[in-house]
């Protein structure tokens, strides 16, 4: 039941905000040109990879020897708007409409990441990803990695109606205080260190 009420609530979501996606697809194109979306893999439940699908934020800006600049120097001002005020993820409500994931739960991760978990954070992906959850609401990405996967794992245990409905009611005043963004470069999250670089001399 719950899994096609948010189908339902996404498909109907996408329907009403159809004019604001048109209208931020099209400054997107006018200023970083096409394509207009950006699509990762990442992973969904049971570790299963799906097609993220998020508005684009960074230009295609090389150097000399034609390899991509960073993120930072790719990231113009119009791309650190959309990712702080995370309208770069509404394109994500056609996951949700597929199936592919929730409004709440664990934020979906890059596949490289499948053996940088723990044990214990492994079981993150034993419900869908979210558009949003609790590492969200309690720091977004200026929380520490192992933080922010605990409270994922703290989710999964412990994850009701009454638990979404107060992160989704917190997620709105984040994303309108912007609290959160983490570090310099704006929005960007750092990358997942390796697991013995974490826990030195632990296994999984």
């Amino acid at each position: 039941m719950r899994f096609c009420l948010e189908r339902g609530i996404a498909g109907l979501l996408l329907l009403l905000l159809s004019p604001i996606l048109t209208i931020i697809g099209c400054v997107i194109r006018l200023v970083l040109g096409r394509p207009v979306t950006y699509r990762q893999e990442r992973l969904g439940l049971a570790g299963q990879p799906f097609q993220l699908i998020k508005f684009r934020s960074m230009t295609d800006d090389r150097d000399s020897s034609g390899e991509l600049l960073s993120d930072r120097e790719r990231l113009n001002p119009l791309g650190q708007f959309l990712r702080s005020t995370s309208l770069d993820e509404l394109p994500e409500l056609i996951n949700v409409f597929l199936g592919q994931m929730a409004f709440v739960g664990p934020r979906p991760l890059p596949t490289g990441y499948r053996n940088r978990f723990t044990e214990r954070e492994h079981r993150r992906l034993e419900v869908l990803p979210g558009l949003t959850g609790l590492a969200q609401v309690r720091g977004r990405n200026a929380l520490g990695w192992t933080e922010r996967l605990e409270l994922d794992v703290w989710y999964v245990e412990n994850r009701s109606w009454k638990l979404d409905l107060r992160i989704l009611l917190q997620t709105v005043f984040v994303v309108v205080s912007r609290r959160g963004i983490a570090e310099e470069s704006g929005v960007t999250m750092s990358e997942l260190p390796e697991l013995g670089d974490r826990f030195p001399g632990r296994g999984q």
